[in-house]
């Protein structure tokens, strides 16, 4: 312990008590930060399983995506100007939300859709069974991507979070210092 760091104190019983009672908060303190660390790298943990689970499954949604789109060409000629003409508002939409873990706001994404199929009857002459296959394939890809996006936001913020917890932290009286666990 270094000269800068000690507090000068009259030795009296109501010194003790006092510098008992900082002991104490100073304690307190780290313990919480302590369960707020942890609780942010169990987290991060599961975000990071997560990610990995979504990714594996966003390369096997894509491809039968893909897969499905030269189906539904093949079987009902070249479509996409079709719906070029006909888009003029956005469906499914992304809606911003907030999650607290331990006093950090983590951002969460989440997809919602606004009125009804407008192409529902597309493909009714030729090749509708696979224009809608192909339809769910590339909306399970839209959910899988956003939640994706999600699971990185928080996994980068969560990392942020944890970083600035392993530095030096000050007790509320301003004088005795701690040093949260590192994770």
């Amino acid at each position: 312990m270094s000269g800068k760091e000690r507090i000068d104190v009259f030795p009296s019983r109501m010194a003790q008590t006092i510098m008992k009672a900082r002991l104490k908060g100073a304690q307190t303190g780290r313990n919480l930060l302590k369960k707020k660390a942890d609780a942010l790298s169990m987290r991060f943990r599961q975000i990071l399983r997560k990610i990995i689970e979504t990714k594996t499954l966003m390369g096997e949604v894509m491809r039968e995506a893909a897969f499905s789109l030269a189906e539904a060409k093949f079987a009902a000629g070249d479509f996409s100007t079709t719906v070029i003409q006909n888009v003029n508002k956005a469906k499914v939409k992304v809606r911003a939300k907030k999650d607290n873990v331990a006093g950090v706001t983590l951002p969460v994404f989440e997809l919602y859709q606004e009125g009804g199929d407008s192409y529902e009857l597309t493909g009714l002459a030729r090749g509708g069974e696979q224009l809608s296959r192909l339809k769910r394939n590339y909306a399970k890809a839209v959910e899988l991507l956003v939640e994706l996006a999600s699971l990185q936001v928080g996994g980068t913020l969560s990392i942020s979070s944890q970083s600035w917890m392993r530095g030096n932290e000050k007790s509320s009286t301003g004088k005795l210092y701690f040093q949260t666990i590192s994770l």
